[in-house]
This record gives structure tokens, sequence and C-alpha cells, in this order.
């Protein structure tokens, strides 16, 4: 896609969440124009404790397909990620356009070290591609997770309000045992407790750590928080779930 389309500059990121019982983990790379910005957050649910940072340009993080690395002072990450196809959507944005890929519940394995202390890591994870010349003002709601329901069935879901989100051939995605559908519209409750599906069912989000971010660069200013947690509740279609992790975002931008 070209760096820019008209007056819109091209805005695009990788986002690889890996969620589990005992870690939590975010990994990105973002792109607005020639800025670049990378950040990283892990979430110790047994210890309690969130290690994360956020830097201009890529720092330490590196995105590549199948692959993912952090090597940042306290946690360090070599983690394989056995990616497929997707799903892919190109959605309106005001005159313009944006594309997406999303794949869910895929196997994330490898390794971390947290001060020097190395723990495997088997997980399934939820990865976001995405670019396009959005408008200049936007707002979204998102969660990803995975889970499995109480069938024994694994889950995996990317929901959004907001952007890339027309009635239909939206991103809205729910993964069940691999298999990809779309769902209908979703709303998000104003303090990310819960989300509503049109086609009946609700997610209920209990949150444990939150990443809170805010950039004022001038022409570009961002207000961004994603906390972590767990799920509880139905999916479209009956899916009751036995349990769920990931997390909600609330993302406010001027790009």
């Amino acid at each position: 896609m070209p760096a820019r389309r008209g007056l819109r500059a091209l805005k695009a990121w990788r986002y690889v969440g890996i969620y589990g019982p005992e870690l939590m983990i975010c990994i990105g790379t973002v792109r607005i124009g020639p800025a670049r910005q990378a950040f990283w957050a892990l979430w110790d649910r047994g210890s309690s404790l969130l290690y994360e940072r956020t830097v201009l340009g890529r720092g330490t993080v590196r995105l590549e397909p199948g692959r993912a690395r952090v090597a940042d002072g306290r946690v360090e990450l070599d983690i394989e990620l056995d990616e497929t196809d997707g799903i892919e959507t190109i959605c309106p944005s005001g005159g313009s356009y944006a594309w997406t890929r999303k794949q869910g519940g895929i196997r994330a394995h490898g390794a971390i070290a947290i001060d020097g202390r190395l723990r495997p890591l088997d997980a399934r994870a939820v990865i976001d591609d995405s670019a396009g010349y959005h408008e200049r003002s936007v707002s979204w709601r998102w969660s990803a997770g995975v889970g499995a329901a109480d069938d024994g069935r694994l889950v995996a879901w990317n929901l959004v309000s907001g952007i890339n989100d027309p009635p239909h051939d939206s991103e809205r995605t729910i993964w069940v045992d691999g298999e990809a559908s779309e769902v209908g519209p979703n709303t998000f409750a104003d303090d990310l407790a819960g989300i509503g599906f049109a086609e009946g069912g609700e997610l209920r989000f209990q949150s444990e750590a939150e990443r809170v971010h805010s950039d004022n660069m001038g022409l570009v200013r961002s207000a961004y928080r994603q906390p972590f947690g767990t799920f509880t509740g139905r999916l479209p279609g009956g899916i009751d779930l036995s349990h769920g992790f990931g997390v909600m975002e609330q993302h406010d931008v001027r790009w």
C-alpha cells in the first residue's frame, strides 16, 4: 500500500496477543506516516506483576512472520507463532479504506525470561495485522481473547466497534475449533465490563491489570487503555464459556 492516498497517510500495525492462565502478553509495532512506535507488555498472573514498555522507533521489539522477540532488560521473549491464513477484509474509512487480517486461537510457543528466570510458554494467540488510510479522528473499542466452551471446544474472538465494523464483511470474528465465523455488530459497555452481541449472548469481563498510554505530538494525539483479564458468558450460537483470557481496549486517536 502506498505511503499516502491523497491527503491521508498510511497507518499500519501488527499486534500479537498471547493469553493464558499463567501469563498474558502483547507485542506490537505501529506506523503512522513516517513515525514508528513499538510496545510490549507482560502480565504475570501468579506474581500479580505487570511489565511493559512503549518506545518511539522499534526499540527491542522484533516482529516477523512466525516469530516475536523482545529483549528489554528484565524481560526477554522468543516466541514462535504457528500462523495461518486468518480472515481478511477491506472496510470503508470515510472516503477511503482500511485492510485488516486477523488470526484467532493460533499456537504460540517458546520461552520467556523474567529477571533471568527461564519459563516455557505454550499458549494461544490472536494476531492483528492492519493497514489503512483512516479518517483523521477515530475512536474504537476492541476485544481479543481465547478460551474454551463448556463442551471442550476451543474458541477465540476478535470483536470491535468503531473501526472495520460495517454490518457485513467486518473484522468481527469468532473461531470455534479453528473455524471462523463473522458475527453481527457488538455493543461494548462504557466501562469495558462486557460485550453484547446482536445475535444474543454476552461476554462479561473482569479486569486484572491495565496498560494505559497517552501521546500528544501536535498533529497526532492518542489516548489508549487496554486491560488484561478474564471472560465469562455466552458467545453467539449458544456457546457457553468454560473460561476465557484476553484483553479489552479503548482507543481515541487523532492522526
